[in-house]
């Protein structure tokens, strides 16, 4: 393949799993499947908590952003993704592989920042019953979550402006999509000043949010560890365990590609780290909110008896 520089005419080729052509079809149906999963199951989320007045809450307002964001996120990964696995090439624009990157990085970003917060939000239900509806009152979420937006806009703008001038003595990306850590391989001198920027974003976007998530169910915890019935366990359980359980699942493997060691990351791991976080995970988040959420699973309930009403009424007519 041609190495020599990049023009921004040019295109990019996106190498996935083409050393693994045997995968390519069982990774393809996967991704689709898991696709369909992420956007059926987040406009459900979306749309009960819109519509069902009991839901109209912090909790749900933050819940039905972190599903909006979900299919935004994966909805910037999958479709090119799979015109590569299903087409004979696997190439995109220059245009396309800068907006790939820009709204990957902005999306992940958000959703990094949306989590811190609701985080605080669960701290402020278990800790501060009694003022939750004055520390969390609906201008005050409306702009929390404005301003996660915004800084992860920011975030993109900065990185993407950066990732874009560097001078590039390639146009082969390993990586089934334009990510920040396997587009800044093809620059021509891989610096410690990139390196120290990959670094330094991980740090604000992954680490600090996760220091205040832990730092907020630390005192969770403490806080419930004084109430001696076994109700205020089963609270922080049905509030936070679902949370807990998707910030795991997203920051860990995000951690794990943003912050190892380069020289030691392996190339075909670090691919199926990205699926997982990237296309995976957001089709799990309705699936592990709803498991142990009786509210939403009345709300999901009586939006599938609407939808069979509405839908007989139309064959009857």
């Amino acid at each position: 393949m041609d190495t020599s520089n990049t023009s921004s005419g040019d295109q990019f080729i996106l190498l996935g799993f083409s050393d693994q052509p045997q995968l390519e079809p069982i990774i393809s149906v996967t991704v689709l499947l898991f696709y369909v999963m992420t956007l059926l199951n987040n406009t459900a989320i979306i749309l009960v908590s819109f519509l069902d007045s009991r839901l109209h809450t912090p909790m749900y307002f933050f819940l039905s952003n972190l599903s909006f964001l979900d299919i935004c996120y994966t909805t910037s990964i999958v479709p090119q993704m799979l015109i590569n696995l299903w087409g004979p090439n696997k190439l995109i624009t220059y245009v396309g592989c800068i907006l790939q990157f820009f709204f990957a990085f902005d999306f992940g970003a958000t959703e990094c920042l949306l989590l811190a917060l609701m985080a605080y939000d669960h701290y402020a239900a278990v800790c501060q019953p009694l003022h939750y509806m004055v520390i969390m009152n609906p201008r005050v979420c409306k702009k929390m979550v404005a301003a996660s937006w915004l800084t992860g806009l920011c975030g993109a703008l900065s990185m993407c402006s950066f990732a874009f001038t560097l001078p590039l003595c390639g146009h082969i990306v390993d990586n089934f999509f334009c990510e920040m850590p396997a587009f800044l391989k093809i620059a021509c001198e891989y610096t410690k000043v990139v390196d120290v920027t990959i670094y330094t974003l991980g740090v604000i976007y992954l680490l600090l949010p996760l220091l205040f998530i832990l730092i907020s169910y630390g005192i969770i915890t403490q806080a419930v560890t004084k109430i001696k019935s076994g109700g205020g366990w089963k609270k922080m359980l049905n509030t936070c365990g679902s949370h807990l359980t998707v910030v795991s699942l997203f920051y860990g493997s995000a951690i794990y590609m943003y912050l190892q060691p380069k020289k030691g990351s392996t190339y075909q791991v670090d691919k199926f780290l990205t699926l997982f976080y990237t296309i995976i995970t957001p089709s799990l988040n309705p699936l592990i909110y709803t498991l142990r959420n009786k509210d939403v699973k009345r709300a999901l309930k009586w939006l599938w008896v609407q939808s069979l009403a509405s839908i007989s009424g139309i064959s009857r007519i």
